[in-house]
């Protein structure tokens, strides 16, 4: 999730570099923020984990062609915030409750909410790691459906929608076993996109980037599709909102969010 898209092993240094490419499902986008690592709001661009999976080279991840495509498919939309929060090579235990990582996916979705947010989904990719070890692998569907239930009571959202996204590869030889735990996930609520068979880069490890922007295009398939009902603001356009003054959706690597404002111009309805 934290994006290798255009990561290539520099021959001449011997060192992980980005290619620096960025297509055009991944362009900066003036309706697009994310949450910084220090939890304020900038403006959204690749490697959009840099400052938070930054121990690893970060190239493109499925994030901004996701946001990109939610606003080109259903602009009332209107403006929206990224909140990065995954962390390469990491296995499931490492997302237990009480760890690092779970606390720091926490904090910062509480973060998010202060503002007056709805939670609206959880967007969850994860598994390459737990492939390599059987009893990784054989735990990982009770690892996975406790992290699940334990975010939901930690976030006091009982019914958070989960996209998750089932494998293309893994560093081990139990990839099914991860694939077949992810498909009989049986939580309600939850549902998943398959990465299977999208082009992988040399290290038959980590999505192309061309794979990551169908990804996120997949992703926000699914998450519009999870919608009751369509959000919709009034017919003045998105792009006329104010930074201070609109309907901002915050979708987040692994959680989305969505909080409005009124303003006497632009009021904005959610349709739960």
């Amino acid at each position: 999730m934290a994006g290798r898209g255009g990561v290539i092993n520099d021959t001449k240094t011997g060192n992980l570099t980005w290619d620096g490419i960025v297509p055009p499902q991944c362009q900066p986008n003036p309706s697009i923020f994310r949450l910084s690592a220090n939890l304020t709001w900038v403006l959204a661009h690749e490697p959009l984990h840099a400052d938070i999976d930054y121990n690893k080279t970060n190239g493109i991840g499925p994030g901004m062609a996701f946001a990109n495509t939610v606003l080109t498919k259903d602009p009332t939309i209107g403006a929206m915030g990224l909140v990065p929060c995954a962390i390469g090579g990491t296995n499931i235990s490492q997302w237990a409750k009480g760890g690092f990582l779970y606390d720091q996916l926490v904090r910062r979705t509480r973060t998010a909410l202060i503002s007056g947010g709805v939670l609206r989904a959880m967007l969850w990719y994860q598994g390459e790691s737990d492939t390599i070890n059987k009893e990784d692998a054989d735990s990982y569907k009770g690892r996975l459906d406790k992290f699940f239930m334990e975010v939901r009571d930690d976030l006091q959202y009982p019914m958070l929608p989960i996209i998750q996204v089932a494998l293309a590869s893994g560093e081990g030889p139990f990839t099914e076993t991860i694939r077949k735990a992810q498909l009989g996930i049986n939580l309600p609520n939850v549902q998943y996109v398959d990465a299977k068979g999208l082009p992988l880069e040399p290290d038959r490890l980590h999505l192309t980037t061309s794979a990551q922007v169908q990804l996120g295009q997949m992703l926000a398939d699914a998450f519009l599709q999870s919608l009751p009902t369509p959000i919709r603001t009034t017919t003045n356009s998105a792009a006329t909102l104010s930074y201070h003054a609109f309907y901002r959706s915050i979708f987040i690597i692994i959680i989305i969010l969505s909080y409005f404002f009124h303003c006497r111009s632009f009021p904005a309805v959610v349709f739960l």
